[in-house]
């Protein structure tokens, strides 16, 4: 059974930091890019960054530029989103999905599994 958790999101002030996890299980992780994807209410969900799996390259969405940023534990099939200076947009659940072929990295439909989301609340 394929399963993607996400753990780590919270509330958190305006320029903190939080670290999501991804746990994959149930696939070759290797041969997928994992993406990192969010939702805030009344909005489309909007690609935020993805990792290759298998050698490692990463997309950022140019809203996150600079302030996220993905990393593979291959090891434990876990990919991270670490988040620095965190703004009130940032809110959003936020869903790691795991992909094979991805070319269109923030495309939504690009991507096989997905996780059930975890909410970031940023305050101002």
């Amino acid at each position: 059974e394929v399963q993607l958790v996400e753990s780590g999101g919270g509330l958190v002030q305006a320029g903190g930091s939080l670290r999501l996890s991804c746990a994959a299980s149930g696939f070759t992780f290797d041969d997928y890019a994992i993406g990192w994807f969010r939702q805030a209410p009344g909005k489309e969900r909007e690609g935020v960054s993805c990792i290759s799996s298998s050698d490692g390259s990463t997309y950022y969405a140019d809203s996150v530029k600079g302030r996220f940023t993905i990393s593979s534990d291959n090891a434990k099939n876990t990919v991270y989103l670490q988040m620095i200076s965190l703004k009130p947009e940032d809110t959003a659940v936020y869903y790691c999905a795991a992909g094979s072929g991805v070319i269109g990295y923030s495309d939504p439909g690009e991507y096989d599994y997905w996780g059930q989301g975890t909410q970031v609340t940023v305050s101002s």
